[in-house]
């Protein structure tokens, strides 16, 4: 069989397994911050086509899409705190605060009880479940701070990132400046996780709205699938709020890396052939990009292969 000519070479998440192989096999290994070890290379890029409601979701494994997309939307509340994720069952971003927990009090509390408290008890939320000034933060309230007399300075009105880059590509399609970023160098000390993927900038081309996603640091196993959705996710809602159609989602990633405990899974998921098309549809386009709410969305078409579990390295 000629498998440069064959269905599964052609599919797009070729790009994606494409890029696992070679981390694994060409990457330079080395440790991290984590302790665990990674494999990794720098400054690979990956492009998706975006029309006619297609979305990157790996078929090779199950993608918790849900997940991403809940947490996309918290990302636009710029709320910081877990405790909204884990109303709604989602649990991505347990493992730092928990850590910190653990750091602090010396206290060996599972993960599913330090959840359970957090949304039950507002206050242990407010206290342990704050993340710092991460992602939504910075895209809808970035800092800044105007004088107050005697060298002193003031908290002034924050910046909402995205509401300009709507109104940007309303006001000036042609325009270079339509920039949503996260890396706020005056606040990563106080980030539970300084952002990985800390830039995104769109570019208008015809009628067609195509989003470039630059990833600082990038777990092509656990996050890079999130990552993917995500992206999408807000290239969609961008688009249809300026009154364009979707173009392409290109990805650019810095350190991409895997980690070495995660040996089993890229095994595993290289053996796999993917297959099927899968869509994200938009039932209602809402007054704002902050209105959307989950049920304005819906995924068809999506049957992918087992999940393959591995652990989160913090």
């Amino acid at each position: 069989m000629d498998t440069a000519s064959s269905p599964a070479a052609s599919h797009w998440e070729q790009q994606y397994l494409d890029l696992m192989r070679r981390i694994w096999t060409e990457g330079d290994e080395r440790l991290d911050r984590t302790g665990v070890g990674t494999r990794a290379i720098f400054g690979p890029q990956l492009r998706f086509d975006l029309a006619d409601d297609r979305v990157p979701l790996l078929t090779t494994k199950r993608v918790y899409w849900k997940a991403a997309l809940r947490e996309m939307l918290w990302f636009l509340t710029g709320d910081t705190s877990i405790r909204p994720l884990l109303q709604q069952g989602v649990t991505i971003w347990s493992d730092w605060p928990l850590a910190r927990y653990r750091r602090e009090t010396g206290q060996e509390i599972t993960q599913e009880a330090f959840e359970t408290r957090i949304v039950d008890d507002a206050a242990f939320a407010a206290r342990w479940g704050d993340l710092g000034p991460v992602y939504g933060r910075q895209w809808v309230d970035w800092p800044t701070f105007e004088p107050a007399g005697d060298d002193l300075y003031r908290r002034g009105p924050g910046i909402n990132q995205v509401a300009q880059v709507i109104e940007g590509l309303r006001r000036d399609p042609g325009g270079r400046r339509h920039i949503i970023e996260g890396w706020n160098v005056a606040e990563l000390p106080q980030m539970a996780l300084p952002p990985c993927h800390k830039t995104y900038q769109f570019l208008v081309a015809g009628n067609r709205l195509s989003c470039h996603l630059y990833q600082r640091s990038c777990d092509v196993a656990l996050g890079l699938p999130f990552n993917l959705v995500g992206a999408a996710v807000l290239t969609r809602m961008v688009a249809a709020q300026a009154g364009l159609e979707p173009g392409e989602l290109i990805w650019t990633g810095g350190d991409t890396h895997l980690y070495l405990n995660h040996a089993h899974l890229v095994e595993e998921q290289l053996t796999r052939v993917p297959s099927g098309e899968p869509r994200l549809r938009m039932l209602r386009v809402p007054e704002t990009i902050f209105h959307y709410v989950f049920e304005d969305f819906a995924v068809a078409d999506y049957h992918p292969q087992g999940a393959i579990r591995a652990p989160v390295a913090v």
